[in-house]
């Protein structure tokens, strides 16, 4: 069974949960533990170094994954950068999400206001 880990920071849209299961055969998405969530989102900028900080990370990917599986890996860029090498090294498959913006400009109490909309494209292997 493909299993898609998330390292992102937001809830899967309906859009990218249907083309993980087509795209990449994903049969099971994986979330983070709430404590580890709470580390994904939240990686100090403070901290000069993020090795002892994504060891809890880097265990549950370690302790659950199997090789092969997808991990999306997304946020603070050190951290990104540190786990897909990490993922690499287990034999799995790092992934981002593709998007289109589409800028919308609307008046807004007399004033042009600028809204993107952000659409999800495909999945890109690391």
């Amino acid at each position: 069974m493909k299993q898609l880990f998330l390292y992102f920071s937001h809830k899967l849209t309906p859009e990218q949960e249907r083309d993980a299961k087509n795209s990449l055969g994903i049969e099971k998405f994986v979330a983070l533990p709430d404590d580890l969530q709470k580390l994904w989102s939240n990686v100090p900028p403070e901290l000069s170094n993020l090795n002892e900080y994504l060891i809890p990370l880097k265990d549950f990917l370690r302790q659950n994954a199997q090789k092969e599986d997808f991990v999306l890996i997304q946020g603070d860029f050190g951290a990104s950068f540190q786990m897909v090498n990490f993922a690499k090294q287990l034999g799995l498959i790092p992934v981002y999400s593709t998007s289109k913006r589409d800028a919308i400009e609307k008046v807004v109490n007399g004033k042009v206001e600028k809204f993107s909309r952000f659409k999800h494209v495909k999945f890109r292997e690391y």
